[in-house]
C-alpha cells in the first residue's frame, strides 16, 4: 500500500477524532525527526499507523491474535488500550505492507516504550503525546522539553506522567514502562558521570 492508500484505509478503521489525532501524530513525528536528525519520511509513516487497531473489538483481536500467532501478555489480554500497539505493529506490517523494522518497532512500543529505545521509538512515542491536539495538565511542559532539544528529559517526563496518572487512577503499570523509565534514568546518570570526571 501507498501512503494515500493507507490513509484511505484508516479512515475505514479510525473514528473521525482518532483519525485526525494520526494525522497530527505524524506532523509532531515528522517535525521532531527534522529536529533531531531522524528519517522524516519514517516517522511521519509510523506516526500516522500507530493507532490502527485501536478501535478493534474482541472478535477482530481474536482473528488478529491467532492470524499472526500474536503473543499478549497477562496485563495485554482483553485490554486494547495496551494490546492496540502490538497488535496493530503487525496490521502495519502485513495488512499494509510496511517493511522497515524501526517503523514496526516504533507502532509496537509507542504505548509503553521499552528498554533502550531507538530514536524512531522515542519520536513517535513522545508525538503522541504532544501533537497539537493534545490539551492534559503538563501537555506544555513535556513540548517545552522535546523542542528544547532533550528527548531523553521528554521520555522520563512522560514516563513519570503516566505512571502517576496509573497509580492516581489505580491501574496496573505495564512492566515495560518502569524498566523503560529506569533504564533511561540510569543512562542518563552514567552519562552525566562521565562527563564530569
Amino acid at each position: 500500500m501507498n501512503l494515500d492508500q493507507i490513509k484511505e484505509k484508516l479512515k475505514e478503521l479510525l473514528t473521525e477524532k482518532r483519525y485526525i489525532h494520526s494525522l497530527n501524530v505524524a506532523d509532531s513525528a515528522k517535525k521532531l525527526a527534522e529536529m533531531y536528525g531522524a528519517d522524516e519520511e519514517k516517522a511521519y509513516l509510523a506516526g500516522i499507523v500507530h493507532d490502527c487497531a485501536k478501535y478493534f473489538k474482541t472478535d477482530k483481536v481474536d482473528y488478529y491474535v491467532a492470524k499472526y500467532d500474536i503473543e499478549l501478555d497477562e496485563l495485554e489480554v482483553g485490554n486494547i488500550a495496551l494490546s492496540h500497539s502490538i497488535i496493530g505493529s503487525y496490521v502495519a506490517k502485513y495488512e499494509f505492507g510496511i517493511d522497515d523494522e524501526d517503523v514496526i518497532s516504533s507502532v509496537r512500543y509507542h504505548t509503553t516504550g521499552k528498554v533502550d529505545m531507538s530514536l524512531m521509538e522515542k519520536i513517535i512515542y513522545v508525538a503522541d503525546l504532544i501533537e497539537v491536539g493534545r490539551d492534559y495538565p503538563g501537555v506544555d511542559e513535556l513540548r517545552d522539553l522535546a523542542y528544547a532539544g532533550d528527548m531523553d528529559a521528554a521520555m522520563i517526563q512522560s514516563f513519570d506522567n503516566t505512571i502517576s496518572l496509573m497509580i492516581k487512577k489505580g491501574n496496573t503499570i505495564h512492566p515495560r514502562s518502569v524498566a523503560a523509565r529506569n533504564f533511561m534514568i540510569t543512562e542518563r546518570k552514567k552519562k552525566k558521570a562521565i562527563k564530569n570526571l
